[in-house]
């Protein structure tokens, strides 16, 4: 369940965007995200301060993923058992300190261990997707050619930690979407909300560049990215202005809270 809870997060965030035209108007995302070579094809519903993401898996499965920004709450509901679960951002701070007490209690252990060893489990933790040990490294953006999204003429930027390559992304001016930069602030009350629980994810979700800030621009219509150590590859499909019914972003009648997948961390009492 935390798997999937971390990818559908993460979904979410890729493709945030958002409309300030009016209460009344939204943005409509479609999107096809490879994971491992799989694809998956996600259409995303975005007010200025909610978002909505349904995922359809291989199968024809579908997950929805509902942040609301002004109560600061995220659900994740699935259609099929007719079941929601919730998660507060006093429950993602809550279990991201119990987190982070335990990896310092794991970085403890593994300074006792002898040189070989330690590098055998920290290989092991990430190639299971953990989070690596001490301080992490800074993302260096560096400027590369242009490439082709969709409709959509792109600037590659090539992402390094220490040197070594970690990502890329491809971004266009938010213009080419028929937005401005102040559209996309939810995606921002995202990844605040979800910095507790992923400190160094947070900055590597979907968010508009500023070169001086982020170190590239724009963006991203497409992005290749290692998460809980699977490649995945988001690239927008379609963008269009919308109006969206209340009841789309409301949790469904008839369905049954269950606990909240950070239940064993921290507090993990979400309500609805």
């Amino acid at each position: 369940m935390m798997g999937f809870t971390v990818r559908a997060l993460t979904l979410v965030a890729v493709c945030a965007a958002a409309s300030s035209a009016s209460a009344a108007d939204g943005v409509l995302v479609v999107e096809t995200t490879t994971m491992n070579g799989t694809p998956r094809t996600s259409q995303v519903q975005i007010e200025p301060n909610r978002i909505r993401t349904e995922v359809t898996g291989p199968d024809g499965s579908s997950q929805v993923v509902i942040f609301d920004g002004a109560k600061q709450v995220l659900y994740l509901v699935n259609p099929a058992s007719k079941t929601y679960s919730t998660m507060t951002k006093a429950d993602v701070d809550a279990a991201g300190a119990q987190l982070g007490s335990a990896m310092a209690q794991m970085q403890k252990a593994l300074e006792g261990m002898p040189p070989a060893q330690r590098a055998q489990m920290e290989a092991m933790m990430k190639g299971r997707g953990m989070p690596g040990m001490g301080t992490p490294a800074r993302t260096e953006y560096r400027r590369g050619g242009t490439s082709k999204v969709s409709k959509w003429t792109c600037d590659v930027y090539e992402s390094f930690q220490n040197n070594a390559k970690t990502g890329e992304m491809c971004t266009v001016s938010p213009s080419a979407l028929g937005f401005t930069a102040a559209d996309f602030e939810v995606s921002r009350q995202l990844a605040e909300f979800l910095r507790g629980l992923l400190p160094q994810g947070a900055d590597q979700l979907f968010q508009v560049g500023n070169a001086s800030q982020q170190g590239f621009s724009g963006v991203p219509v497409r992005r290749v990215a290692t998460v809980a150590g699977r490649e995945m590859v988001p690239e927008l499909t379609n963008v269009a202005r919308q109006t969206f019914p209340d009841s789309l972003f409301a949790i469904p009648d008839g369905f049954t809270q269950q606990a909240s997948p950070l239940s064993g961390l921290g507090r993990g009492r979400g309500g609805r």
